[in-house]
């Protein structure tokens, strides 16, 4: 991976968190990553990569099972669904050329989202249910309290309408990023950290501020061509019946983002 054209990207210490003044200090740096670009790393999150691996196994053992055994599962796509599986080639990329992506996704562990899994979630699920409610409780959650920090709100403002992604990936090249002059760059596979991006509710909540940057994947470096790219990716979104309306915020005002970017969604939820 050698002589790729690599995104300068913050990294973000979460073992400061809860230390003297840590908040604050963890603030001030996502604040200067989020002021140019709306992806970073953070370190420190709490899991073994022992833990991380374990996810990352079982991912590859649910996609070898044989493909009448995954379509069992297949997710509601035509009707907006996600959650289940979702097989390759299901979209035209460019005409004639379909994608080379499938997805298996884990909704979350509440009664109102049961549904029949492989038996190798199954065979797991208290596993994989740990591993996703650190992240949601002892990661996104602190993430969400240094927003909070940064935009002078109640720290606890976004614990009830957010949207993140969180991925933790294989030491292959093939994320790239667009930088604000409009280069793409690839996002280094760091081992022990998590690639962290903003999506599209908190840009639209912020009007613009907090940034959803525009990412891409790409074919890897010739030396890893015939690499599958696994990730375990774990996605935050707002409740359904948060209502889109545009922050009131002190930091916002001064910093001129109070007009919506897009107005027609002003008003709908989140499930809308």
């Amino acid at each position: 991976m050698s002589g790729l054209d690599w995104a300068d990207l913050p990294t973000l210490d979460l073992s400061l968190f809860d230390t003297p003044g840590g908040k604050e200090k963890l603030a001030r740096q996502l604040f200067d990553a989020i002021d140019r670009i709306g992806f970073f790393y953070i370190i420190n999150f709490g899991l073994s990569q022992e833990a991380v691996d374990r996810q990352f196994v079982m991912g590859k053992e649910l996609f070898e099972l044989p493909t009448e055994e995954k379509l069992k599962y297949r997710a509601d796509l035509e009707n907006g669904g996600y959650n289940g599986y979702k097989p390759i080639g299901l979209r035209e990329i460019r005409p004639g050329v379909h994608d080379n992506t499938e997805i298996y996704n884990i909704p979350k562990f509440i009664p109102d989202f049961t549904r029949s899994h492989p038996e190798i979630i199954n065979n797991h699920r208290d596993e994989i249910e740990q591993f996703a409610r650190h992240i949601s409780d002892d990661v996104v959650g602190k993430l969400l309290v240094l927003l909070a920090i940064i935009l002078e709100l109640p720290e606890t403002f976004f614990l009830d309408k957010h949207r993140l992604t969180l991925l933790f990936r294989q030491p292959v090249a093939a994320l790239q990023v667009r930088t604000p002059e409009g280069e793409w760059k690839h996002v280094k596979p760091y081992p022990g950290s998590i690639t962290v991006n903003l999506a599209d509710s908190l840009e639209f909540l912020t009007n613009g501020f907090l940034k959803s940057s525009i990412h891409r994947v790409v074919a890897p470096p010739p030396d890893q061509a015939n690499i599958d790219r696994l990730g375990v990716l774990y996605f935050v979104r707002p409740e359904d019946d948060v209502v889109l309306k545009l922050i009131q915020s002190a930091v916002l005002k001064k910093l001129g983002y109070t007009k919506a970017k897009d107005e027609e969604t002003v008003g709908i939820t989140a499930g809308e």
